[in-house]
């Protein structure tokens, strides 16, 4: 089966990270394709940049679908775009803190998400209650820009432990999830250090996505994830006016 990993932002060293994870976990025979947005912001930090970002997303895995790709995974954990590419694609499509919180309750009772800024913890907030997993689960920031986890000379290690070890001193945490796909390559020494299931949304979706496309379940194409209604669309825009097949 082929998976096309998608970064809805335009920073390729990101899109090279959350691939070489999905990469690390595919079971034999699944192929990994990546592909990076040719337009919108360098990094989603709250719901300008994400909105911003949504075009640019949509048309690369409109492609991938076309290309034959048989799942795709938003690879940011805002879960950008996430319904919008569903009415969309034909193929599943998964996001990174969906497919996260998901695996998370599967290994623990309570749980933290640590992610970037603080924008980004409030808008986590709403979609770990939006999945079921409100009384479960906290969300804190680490106070670390998104593009400064591509900096290894960087302080973003040492503030996301430090969120780390609060969530499991105060929180009660039986387990932690990587709230920014730029924290995909953290996960397996962090649960070394810590000795608690450490959850990365990449490959959390691509075992989902694995899991969906074995059994040939697709997203439903009845009510709220039905395909777009032809019309015009008008300006910028009018690349996406859908058309019937």
């Amino acid at each position: 089966m082929r998976i096309l990993i998608v970064n809805p932002n335009t920073t390729v060293s990101m899109t090279e990270k959350a691939a070489a994870a999905a990469r690390g976990v595919a079971a034999h025979g699944t192929e990994i394709i990546s592909a990076t947005s040719k337009s919108g912001p360098a990094s989603i930090e709250g719901h300008y940049d994400g909105a911003i970002a949504v075009p640019g997303l949509l048309m690369e895995i409109r492609d991938g679908q076309a290309a034959g790709a048989d799942a795709a995974i938003i690879a940011c954990f805002d879960d950008t775009g996430l319904d919008a590419a569903r009415t969309l694609a034909d193929i599943p499509v998964l996001g990174l803190c969906e497919s996260a919180v998901m695996t998370a309750a599967l290994l623990a009772e309570r749980f933290t998400v640590v992610t970037t800024l603080e924008r980004s913890r409030v808008l986590i907030e709403n979609l770990v209650r939006r999945y079921g997993a409100g009384e479960r689960a906290k969300v804190r920031a680490a106070d670390v820009p998104v593009l400064e986890l591509e900096d290894k000379a960087s302080a973003a290690l040492p503030k996301l432990k430090r969120q780390i070890e609060l969530a499991l001193d105060q929180d009660g945490a039986e387990a932690i999830v990587l709230g920014c796909a730029g924290m995909a390559d953290l996960a397996q020494s962090l649960q070394r250090e810590y000795g608690v299931p450490v959850i990365d949304g990449v490959s959390a979706a691509v075992k989902q996505a694995e899991a969906l496309v074995a059994q040939g379940l697709k997203t439903s194409k009845r009510g709220s994830y039905a395909s777009p209604l032809e019309k015009p669309y008008s300006g910028a825009m009018s690349a996406f006016a859908p058309v019937l097949a």
